[in-house]
Order: C-alpha cells, then structure tokens, then sequence
C-alpha cells in the first residue's frame, strides 16, 4: 500500500488564472458551468441543449480533451447568505440552518496533452515531471488552443441556457486540493491506494466506468420520461444519465470525457477492423455484435459530414467514511445502468488508481485506448448531464426547492431586466389554497427590502403581519364612527404646499363634491387659488374641516379677493355638499382628528386599504377609492427613488367597484415610468374579462405564480400562452400539510423560465400569515394584552412546543 506526498509530488505545475500547466505537460482550460435548473427543462429543451453542445465542440482540433466534471457532495445549509436582520427573517435563518442537501458544481475542462500520442499502455504514472521546455508550451500552439477554446465557450454562453465563467487561480488550486485530499474538510491527509480499496483520509472512495462501446444498449436519448412527478396525465423529461447526477443522493463525482479525434484516419481504422472482424465473425457472437456497431458508426460518418468521432469515457467515483456502505452505492448505480441498457465496468486494485488518478482534469491524457469507447460525438453527447440544482440569485424572495427544500432566492423584480420588461405579478388559485399566504410571504420580504406596498384588500389578510413593523403602517378600514386615520389636509410644521400637494388636494375635493364627475379645468385651477389660501392664512393643524371653515368664514368676498370668476366656483354647493363630511355631518367622522394618530401618508410604507366592510356603501367606497389614489400619488408616485409595489387581492371582486378597472389600467401604464410593479390575486383567471383591458393587463404581468387548481390549468395556459412543459408543471403540483416538513408548491414562470417551487416558513412566519382559524385567534388574544406582536407570536409558539 502506497502512501502518496501531494507536497513532494504537486498535480499543477503553473496556474494563471484558469489556464494550468499540468506536471505531465498537459496544458488546460478551466471553467465552472452553470446548468438550467433540475426539473425546468423539457424533451425539446433537452435536444436543444443537445444540439447547442455538438455544434459547439464540433470544431475543436483533433487530440483536444473536453472533461466535464459534476461533483455532487452532501452539505449542511449555510443560512449566512439569507437577510437576518427582522423577526421573521431571524427566524427564517434559524430554521433552515444545518439542513442536509446534496450540492452540485459543474466544471469543464479543455485540455491540450503534452505528449504527442495517446498512451497504449495500461498504466501509466501522472505524477511523473516532465521538463520545463514542455510544460512552458509552444507559444503559437498554444495560441491556436485557446483561441478555439474561446470560440467554444462564447458560443455555449450565446445559448439562453448555458453560462461558463473562466474559474479563478485560487478556484483551481483549491479544487486540486480538495480532489486529492478526498474531499475531507478541516484537514490535510494522506491517499492510500490500496488494492483492496483507495482510502483518502476518513473517506473510502471507488470507481464504476463505462469504457467500452460494447456497454450500451440499442439506443441513447438525449432525455427520458423522468421518474419523479411523471404521471398517466403528464410526463416530465430528465436527461438521460440524470439518474448519476442529483438523483444519486451520496457524494460523488460524474467524469464525462471526449477526446477529439481525426475522423478521416478512423474510417481508415475502422475499416480495417471492420474487414478483419468479417474474417473472424463466424468464431463467436461478440464478433458479429463489434462488427454491426463499427458498420453504424461508419455509415453515419459516410452520410453525415457532421460527425466528429471521438473516444470518450463516463465514470463516477464515489465515497463514503464507512467502507461497507461502498456496495450499496455501487449496486444503486448498477441498478441505475439496468434502467439504461448500460452494463458498467467496476475497476479492481491497479485498475482503480488509475480511475481515480487520471480522473483529475490534469491526467486524463493517461488514459489508454482500453479505458475509452469509441464512437461519434453526438452519441457521446447523450451521456451528458445537462441540468444542475436550484440557482439562487444575488438578491430577491425566498422561496425553496423542490429536492431538499433549502432556501432559494429568486429575483421577481429583475432591475436589470434580464429576464423581464415589466414586473408586475398575478398570484393564481381557487379559494383555500393558500394565495394570501403566499402573497404575505412575498411582500413581507419586499417590505423588509425597503418597498413601500399599498395593499388594496377585502379580507383582512395583511393588517396582522403588519403589526410586526409598528409605526411603519396604516391601516385604513371603515368603522361606523371612527375616523378613517389619515388626513389628506396635513403638513409638517413650517412648511408650504408644494404644488404636487395642491393638485392632490385639489382632485380629492372635486371628487367628494363631483361624485366621481371630472370638475372642469377652470373648477380645478379655483379650487387650487382656495386651497393656497387656507394654508396662507390659517396655521396648522390643518384640515378638511378647518378648510370648510375657512371658506365659510370668508364667503364673502374671498372669489374677488384671490380674482375667481363667481361663475367658475359655485361657494354654495361647495358648502352645502361638503357639510356632510363636516361637524355634525353624517360622515364628519371619517377624517376627524384624534390624539394618537399620524396623518401623513408619504411617512408610511406600508399602507393597507380594507374594503370589506364598504363594498355596499357608495359613498364610503367612493372615498376610500379617492384615499387609494392618493396613497398611490404620495407613497410610490411621488417618490421613483424607492421601489414601491400596489397589490390588488380578491382582484375579481374588486372590478365590481364603480372606476376600480378604469384606475387599475391607468396604474398598470403608468407603472412603466414609476419604480413600481402591481400584483393582483384572482381565483380564476378567467374572472378577467376576455376584453381589450384585460388583456393590457395580462400583456404588462411578466411574473406569474400559481397554487394547486384542481379544476386544471387548461384556462390559464391558453390565456398566458405557456408551453406544454408550464402545463406539466402546473399538473404536478402536490402539497404536504402534514409531517415535520409541512409545504405547499407554487409554480413560478418569470419571463420565459419557468419552475416548481416550494413554500415552507418557519413557525413565526407561519403563525404571522394566518388570517383565521383558532390559531389566529389565540395569537391576537395575546397581541390584544401585550399590544406586541412579536411577543403575541414568540407566546403562541412557545406554549405549542
């Protein structure tokens, strides 16, 4: 048993950058990978990705060596990458921290060999130094090298799917490290290659191949009915090795190895060999089955001036700190090549250094003729995997996977429109299946994330998770004689209108006095002269009543006095239509000022309109309506250096108001210039008329959720155009509402990409959601004493556990 020194021994002579000098002469280019997501892809996805490969490395110069390298291994979710700062976002961190899940890292790697001519020997040592003439490279040769690697990658990143980022000096040093230390974390230890296994400190590590073209079946696909969420109704397609990738849960790399290869010396070979296996045909069956598959391959060369053969090898080295447990990992991989009509090879004593040596990206050149396949590259390409984990981005919400159910991080406001033009959202599902749950989720994040929101509601679903940020709300809901708790009239101390303020203003007074009526222009330029008047000449607090008063108090002579033709302001109906609102008027209450209450909307962000309790009352409705376009105006209007968001839930029932569809098809074209997005939630979306408007609506929302229907999708697919594939993802949505790990799946298609994603919260985030239920109800018990509702929460749960 031989133990191996790294120190005394190095693999890489020089790195700059990603490109490495190799100790046996071999020159590389390093890249990482980053693949579409696991389960996003489709059968068409699938060949096209296929096809971008092949034309990709199609050109590359004979004796280059392609190595894709996907190295899976089990961690525990490091929760450092997630905001930590509010209640809930704490308790996010909290509980998902320490959670296992198998990680992926794909890597490529264009390799020159050092030596002339592959080797024929069996065994040959990687460690052996080579002079330092070699390792320097021919300038020129090498020149050529990366130039035709480069065209390689700047066509692979062109694709929509694909994304290869030259890796950094470190990212190669450390991958060597990490290779031939076996992957143990903390410490640096030694390899034993034994012949009964190879041992690299606590783990114990083997090899299965696939190194002959004798190994496979009748026939490779570029994708497979998938095994997991495929059903009699739909059918969802996986690559087809994909069984080797994410699906083998135990820590393991996948080795897919091209070698480029001149294709006119091989017909020349082949042909030999094909006329010498004629001779021998008759002396066994293996004979007759080499010689069919050589006479395929030579035909598709003879009629495809597009094939490139190649010699190629698919390995997986895996390893585990129990040795015993090494044979169920190798008979599940057995188990995975029966599925695929691929008789493997398991390496033995010297055989499995070798697997295990030359698999590291600066020795596969070792390889001999004996360890690879021989065939064409679009038949290779068929062992390829093509999709990796869920992909987090920089900044967004959380939601989670759909394989381990760790956090992922999706960018649904895109600013730089990389995936979407407008941001707006729909949240789609029947009654029950959670939709205000998952619309708290998303703008409780956004909220954090410093947005300003203007919720228009009809149920109650927001006010309890904004009483986690006290101060920084308002709720405005209509209680028989309470005010509603805004004042459009007020302004901080010492300081004047601005005209925005006056126009505002302005529009709110003719639309209680107009019922909903445009004033006209010389109506509105007066009651402006009126309203600059008020504040000229009475101090704060300022009011609607005490500008009703005002204009009482100085009917007199106050049209002359500020040049107001009497003819362009009726003062009477002004007084008699406003005195409703005013003293002992039947709605004086509503915007009556009490201790306790601030009055200026622009200081909240978070501001909540519940409508529940007006939709039968005109008036009422009508001047809530007025106060949401004013939120709108002051709170994300008026303020395009902050990022604000208008939600619409109930949506349907909300286009029954009077004016609400004309106003929202106003926001929805004004929100392009605004940094803004609108959401609506519908139950259904055939709630929305199948008209002009509607269909502006739908045109201008790029960000579409949807919970389970078990009616089906088929309405929502024909009216948001998705793909077959958006349908059979939509058609396998499952829910689990019980067990430790309680979820529900949302499908989320952001622009043109599209996937299943899972919500689970913690029990604080869960408990801030509900909106009814005994369990809400015990959580206000507690909110109502304490008037805390992270105190009310933090109770509830603790006298759960």
């Amino acid at each position: 048993m031989k133990v191996m020194n790294l120190y005394k021994q190095p693999p890489l002579a020089a790195v700059s950058d990603n490109l490495v000098f190799a100790s046996n002469g071999n020159i590389i280019l390093g890249y990482a990978v980053e693949l579409p997501e696991v389960y996003s892809l489709s059968e068409k996805d699938f060949e096209t990705l296929h096809g971008t490969w092949f034309q990709a490395l199609k050109s590359l110069p004979s004796r280059c060596i392609v190595h894709k390298q996907d190295v899976y291994q089990k961690q525990e979710y490091k929760t450092e990458q997630l905001p930590g700062t509010s209640f809930l976002e704490k308790a996010t961190r909290k509980h998902f921290e320490g959670r296992e899940f198998l990680e992926h890292r794909c890597y490529l790697f264009f390799c020159w060999p050092g030596n002339k001519s592959f080797n024929h020997t069996k065994y040959v040592n990687p460690f052996k130094a080579v002079s330092k003439k070699v390792i320097s490279g021919e300038n020129e040769l090498l020149e050529r090298f990366q130039t035709a690697v480069q065209d390689v990658v700047h066509f692979l990143n062109q694709s929509q799917r694909l994304s290869l980022i030259p890796l950094k000096e470190e990212e190669v040093i450390s991958f060597a490290h990490d290779y031939f230390n076996g992957f143990n974390e903390g410490v640096d230890t030694d390899i034993l290659l034994g012949d009964q296994h190879i041992q690299v400190g606590e783990h114990y590590m083997d090899v299965m191949a696939v190194q002959h073209e004798t190994a496979f079946g009748d026939q490779l696909q570029t994708s497979r009915p998938g095994t997991h969420f495929t059903s009699e109704e739909f059918s969802f397609h996986q690559g087809f090795i994909d069984g080797f990738g994410l699906e083998l849960y135990e820590n393991h790399i996948v080795n897919q190895l091209l070698i480029l290869d001149d294709t006119i010396l091989w017909r020349k070979q082949l042909e030999k060999r094909m006329e010498a296996l004629k001779k021998s045909a008759n002396f066994g069956t293996q004979n007759l089955v080499v010689l069919e598959k050589i006479r395929s391959v030579l035909n598709a060369i003879n009629h495809d001036e597009q094939t490139r053969i190649i010699r190629g090898q698919l390995s997986i080295l895996y390893w585990h700190r129990d040795p015993n447990k090494l044979k169920d990992i190798a008979a599940g991989i057995k188990a995975i090549c029966k599925q695929l009509d691929i008789r493997p090879y398991a390496p033995i004593a010297g055989a499995r250094k070798q697997y295990f040596l030359n698999s590291f990206f600066a020795f596969t050149s070792n390889f001999s003729n004996d360890d690879l396949y021989v065939t064409d590259l679009k038949h290779a390409l068929c062992l390829w995997l093509h999709s990796g984990n869920y992909k987090s981005d920089p900044r967004g919400v959380v939601f989670n996977d759909r394989q381990y159910n760790i956090p992922v991080v999706k960018d649904v406001w895109d600013e730089k429109k990389r995936r979407i033009r407008a941001r707006n959202f729909a949240i789609f599902a029947p009654t029950g299946e959670g939709k205000s749950f998952l619309a708290n989720n998303i703008l409780r994040q956004y909220f954090e994330q410093g947005l300003r929101l203007v919720i228009i509601d009809l149920g109650g679903s927001y006010a309890k998770f904004a009483k986690l940020y006290p101060g920084q709300y308002i709720v405005l809901r209509y209680q028989p004689g309470k005010s509603l708790g805004i004042n459009p009239f007020y302004l901080p101390n010492a300081t004047r209108p601005a005209p925005e303020h006056l126009e505002e203003l302005a529009v709110f007074v003719l639309e209680l006095l107009s019922s909903g009526v445009s004033g006209a222009k010389e109506e509105t330029v007066a009651l402006k002269k009126l309203l600059q008047a008020y504040y000229n000449s009475v101090a704060s607090p300022h009011h609607l009543e005490g500008f009703y008063r005002f204009i009482e108090r100085e009917q007199e002579d106050i049209l002359e006095r500020l040049g107001i033709h009497p003819g362009y302001f009726e003062l009477q109906r002004f007084l008699h239509i406003m005195s409703e609102y005013v003293g002992s008027g039947l709605y004086s209450y509503l915007f009556r000022q009490q201790e306790g209450q601030s009055y200026r909307l622009e200081e909240k962000r978070l501001i909540i309109f519940e409508l529940d309790e007006v939709r039968d009352n005109k008036e009422i409705l009508s001047i809530m309506l007025k106060l949401i376009k004013t939120a709108i105006q002051r709170s994300i209007w008026s303020n395009r250096s902050e990022k604000g968001i208008i939600l619409f839930d109930e949506f349907a029932k909300q286009l029954k108001f009077a004016n609400v569809l004309e106003s929202v098809e106003f926001y929805y074209q004004a929100i392009r210039k605004q940094n803004g997005a609108i959401g609506i939630i519908l139950q259904s979306i055939n709630q929305l008329s199948a008209n002009s408007t509607a269909a502006s609506i739908l045109e201008n929302t790029q960000v579409i959720y949807s919970l389970r229907n078990e009616k089906g999708y088929e309405d929502l697919v024909a009216r948001l155009k998705f793909s077959a594939h958006d349908l059979n993802q939509l058609k396998s949505i499952t829910n689990n509402l019980s067990g430790p790990r309680k979820y529900t799946e949302v499908f989320i298609k952001i622009g043109k990409e599209s996937n299943i994603f899972r919500l689970e919260v913690p029990p604080e985030a869960y408990a801030a959601y509900l909106t009814d239920g005994a369990e809400n109800e015990a959580i206000m018990a507690i909110y109502e004493k304490t008037g805390d509702m992270e105190r009310a929460i933090t109770e509830y749960i603790n006298t759960k556990t």
